[in-house]
């Protein structure tokens, strides 16, 4: 990257936007200009923490005195649509977001459709996709270096299909470098699939790949988590860290692991945030992929939403993309409005002092 530092702007100052404003702080091209955060003690204590002295309540009284290079949505998912289009509107260069996107598909398309046309950077976050390894391991599999893909299943895909099971949909797709064509599930507890949100929500059942594969997705608890391709002679193996390889075969026919050094790290205090955030002003700057884009956020959300249809609807084979973009799940309480309306609250002491983030 040049010398060019870009400003950037955190709308939204809770535990996660303080982790972002910590990363951009420290990175060397990036200069904190403004914060976005309707709580004012929250507000004061985030720009008295961060040395930054142009507060805002929110993103339209922040767009009526300054426009930063960069906008970082860092709201709950009731508030993201709102925040992203209003950042491209305002002629940001880039705008970042996170998971879970919202909750309607027809929401999430206005949100990649209004940055695409304006020509703005659409980002996504904190997501493990973005983990260093993991991209590094993505690109030995598109390399061939350990021979075709044939086959991938995901594990433990329950509890939060559209939080933490976004991370799951992002790899797989990722790591086989294909899209969920066709959905078909089986959904438990009842009370959990007839609830329009999937707190609870444990899925089974199958993706069907671009790539011709058909992927198995266990909802409870089995030896593993996360996600997992093969090859004839290799096994990628992501379960919440880097990637565990498994290549070749003893002598009674088990898989071998292996270890195939990864790149060291250039913040390993930030791990993904930081590989996110670098890929994203990389493709400010010089175009190119993002590690995490709003169309992997959006692609994330309607397997989701229909994993839960499929389901509610008897185990039905649903088709993507999804024909009815007003379909639409729920993330829980705490993800789609924040720690402040749903009871888990951070004090303006505690935003002073810095997230457990800090402390990692």
């Amino acid at each position: 990257m040049n010398e060019l530092k870009y400003t950037v702007a955190i709308i939204g100052c809770g535990r996660l936007g303080q982790h972002y404003a910590e990363v951009y702080q420290t990175l060397p091209n990036t200069e904190l200009v403004a914060l976005a955060e309707y709580n004012p003690e929250r507000r004061q204590a985030v720009g008295e923490r961060f040395g930054v002295k142009a507060l805002y309540p929110d993103a339209e009284a922040m767009y009526r005195e300054i426009v930063p290079d960069i906008a970082v949505v860092v709201l709950p998912g009731k508030y993201i649509k709102e925040a992203v289009i209003s950042s491209a509107q305002a002629g940001v260069k880039g705008v970042s977001t996170d998971k879970p996107i919202g909750a309607c598909l027809a929401d999430v398309d206005q949100m990649v459709d209004v940055c695409a046309e304006r020509g703005v950077v659409f980002a996504g976050g904190n997501l493990h996709r973005a983990l260093s390894e993991v991209q590094e391991v993505a690109s030995w599999l598109l390399a061939g270096d350990y021979g075709e893909l044939r086959g991938s299943s995901v594990h433990r895909w329950g509890g939060e299909i559209s939080g933490g099971g976004c991370q799951h949909i992002a790899v797989l797709r990722l790591l086989t470098q294909a899209e969920v064509t066709e959905v078909i599930t089986w959904g438990i507890p009842e009370e959990a699939l007839k609830s329009d949100n999937d707190d609870g929500l444990v899925i089974n059942g199958h993706f069907r790949l671009s790539n011709g594969l058909v992927c198995p997705v266990f909802g409870g608890e089995t030896p593993y988590r996360g996600v997992d391709v093969w090859t004839d002679e290799a096994l990628i193996r992501w379960d919440w860290g880097p990637p565990e390889i498994y290549h070749g075969f003893d002598s009674s026919g088990a898989r071998l692991k292996v270890n195939r050094p990864y790149k060291p790290l250039q913040y390993p205090r930030f791990s993904y945030m930081a590989t996110s955030i670098m890929s994203f002003l990389e493709v400010v700057e010089n175009g190119g992929e993002l590690a995490v884009s709003g169309h992997d956020l959006r692609q994330s959300l309607e397997v989701a939403i229909a994993a839960k249809y499929s389901a509610l609807w008897g185990n039905v084979p649903l088709k993507l993309p999804l024909e009815d973009r007003a379909l639409m799940l729920y993330p829980r309480a705490y993800r789609w409005l924040g720690g402040d309306q749903s009871g888990r609250m951070q004090s303006s002491q505690e935003a002073l002092e810095g997230p457990l983030f800090s402390k990692c």
